[in-house]
């Protein structure tokens, strides 16, 4: 019998999400949580050894952690952000109250080519102090794995930067990131008559990105404003003969059939969908695309639409929730974003767990190792001031969460 080197005692409610796991929960399937009441868990080698009641090895273990009347998960996987730029912009939060849209903001030379400039000028370590600080906050807000796109760069070097800094990263803070290239993020204002030269230039650089293990996936801003469906299949396509996941921004002001795109192409996610349709959902649902979805946008937007997770659940389409971090959409926190799916978007709160554990671990194409507490899976766990998991969304505003263990080590909270 292997010894422990962590045994988490006794939790309240156990959140195991055991089952079947190969692909995103889906329906009913997202409301089960796989609960043991006053369960154990017990931790070696960085890996999840056993779960369920005690079986008597508790004397074994390095350390002990109490956790009566708490509750234990799988770690929070935040599986979209834009996490490395410099600057912020809190000054158009007034622009916003005056009634100026996303669009207007950007064209006035706000929005991302406000952020495009201050991360050009920015250094790698500025880039990476102030990435570094965010990754603190989500960390002990729970996340233990994070999706982080580029795209606030803009031309290839830039670009390079912000991935290379995103690998640094991975390498030197608890939070496990996932790279995603968006170069394709939006059309610079010195390429607008130069379309075609822009786009060739950010697939271009994709075989190099895929060769430096840089980043995993290629996503693409497919939406009024920024790139056309055709531009954006032509992006996607090239990233899928480099060897990058296919993600998609999509359907968030405007649609233009990206969300169709991502089924009939196979990838992996589709992001935003606020104004996906019924015909969409089924096709999504069909192709076993996950639909990320972030309340956090528009409720930052100042809009009264958001995506329709009801819709989109009861049509049997696998569902994951994401923060959005960026200069726009600026929180770390993905117990705040689970409130929000389930007030802004009518999930249930089970439903708001499952779409941020096991389901956002497969928009990142991670549910084999995380996202679930099952023997042999990577020790990612959390530990929340909560008796049961309805008190995550139900107690807003405040962070739940006490202790946070990643790969089988204590890096925030505990004893």
């Amino acid at each position: 019998m292997t010894a422990a080197d962590i045994l988490l005692r006794n939790a309240s409610q156990l959140i195991t999400l055991t089952g079947d796991n190969t692909r995103p929960r889906t329906g009913e399937g997202m409301k089960d949580l796989g609960i043991i009441q006053n369960g154990d868990l017990w931790i070696a080698e960085g890996k999840i050894v056993a779960v369920g009641a005690d079986d008597g090895r508790g004397h074994d273990a390095q350390t002990v952690i109490d956790c009566a009347g708490k509750v234990v998960m799988p770690g929070f996987v935040d599986c979209h952000t834009h996490l490395v730029f410099a600057g912020s912009r809190e000054n158009e939060l007034a622009m916003k109250q005056k009634g100026h849209s996303y669009m207007e903001i950007q064209n006035a030379g706000g929005g991302i080519f406000n952020t495009v400039r201050k991360t050009r000028e920015a250094t790698n370590d500025d880039l990476a102090a102030q990435a570094l600080k965010r990754l603190d906050t989500m960390l002990l807000h729970g996340t233990t794995t994070a999706e982080a796109k580029s795209g606030y760069g803009l031309d290839p070097a830039s670009e390079m930067r912000l991935l290379e800094v995103a690998k640094s990263l991975g390498q030197q803070h608890p939070v496990e990131i996932v790279s995603t290239f968006m170069g394709a993020h939006a059309m610079p204002s010195d390429f607008h008559a130069r379309r075609e030269e822009f786009i060739n230039s950010m697939t271009a650089m994709m075989p190099e990105i895929k060769e430096k293990n840089l980043a995993e996936f290629c996503d693409v801003f497919c939406d009024s404003g920024a790139f056309s469906l055709e531009e954006s299949e032509t992006i996607l396509r090239a990233a899928k003969d480099a060897g990058l996941g296919l993600k998609i921004h999509a359907d968030e002001i405007e649609n233009l059939g990206g969300s169709s795109l991502a089924a009939r192409l196979m990838a992996v996610s589709a992001e935003h969908l606020l104004k996906s349709t019924d015909m969409d959902i089924r096709a999504m649902s069909d192709s076993g695309v996950v639909g990320v979805l972030l309340p956090g946008t528009p409720y930052s937007l100042m809009m009264k639409e958001y995506a329709d997770a009801r819709k989109m659940i009861d049509a049997g389409m696998p569902v994951a929730l994401a923060t959005d971090l960026n200069p726009n959409c600026w929180t770390e926190s993905m117990q705040l974003v689970i409130s929000m799916g389930c007030y802004q978007m009518k999930m249930l709160p089970a439903e708001a767990i499952v779409a941020s554990t096991i389901n956002a671990a497969h928009a990142v194409n991670r549910a084999r190792t995380i996202g679930s507490l099952e023997a042999g899976k990577q020790a990612d766990i959390i530990v929340l001031d909560a008796s049961n998991y309805e008190q995550i969304p139900y107690h807003f505003g405040v962070n739940l969460v006490e202790t946070v263990i990643k790969k089988g080590e204590l890096v925030a909270g505990g004893p």
